[in-house]
């Protein structure tokens, strides 16, 4: 009688919809991506001055490993939004506020800007650019939580 019975699951594993796979597929890709990118860009003694220019004060050190975590967070909320589970939305939604507050900021002259800032010189030219970098993130949010089917797909 135990095999006839079915096992509910807290989470959805079948029929994930299009537009959550999409957006899933999206951050791995673009987080892939920007590392490739970074890398390619710096070389191998960029790469190493960037490592030592991040470690040289505690305040470096704290805004370095964060966003390193903010990094992994975001791979684990991509798995979680693939498994069903809506609180990998929201986080995924939080870690893109923090990191776009930070990014204005930094970019403002608050914090550590030669370090983590987009190049511009009027507020302006500084939105427009974080605007541009943002545009894949935030269409992935909106293919998470605008389509029905997407918002449907996490209330199972």
């Amino acid at each position: 009688m135990d095999m006839i019975k079915k096992q509910r699951c807290p989470h959805a594993r079948l029929n994930t919809p299009t537009f959550v796979l999409i957006a899933a597929i999206g951050i791995v890709t673009t987080r892939c991506l920007d590392l490739v990118l970074l890398f390619n860009m710096l070389g191998f003694t960029g790469a190493m001055e960037f490592l030592h220019r991040g470690m040289q004060t505690w305040a470096l050190r704290v805004i370095f490993f964060g966003s390193i975590i903010m990094l992994v967070t975001e791979f684990y909320c991509a798995v979680a939004i693939l498994r069903g589970l809506n609180w990998g939305r929201w986080i995924f939604l939080l870690t893109q506020v923090i990191a776009t507050g930070y990014l204005w900021a930094a970019s403002l002259g608050f914090g550590y800007p030669e370090l983590f800032s987009i190049a511009g010189e009027t507020q302006r030219e500084i939105l427009r650019s974080l605007f541009i970098q943002k545009l894949p993130d935030l269409l992935v949010l909106f293919l998470l939580f605008v389509p029905r089917r997407s918002r449907l797909f996490f209330r199972r």
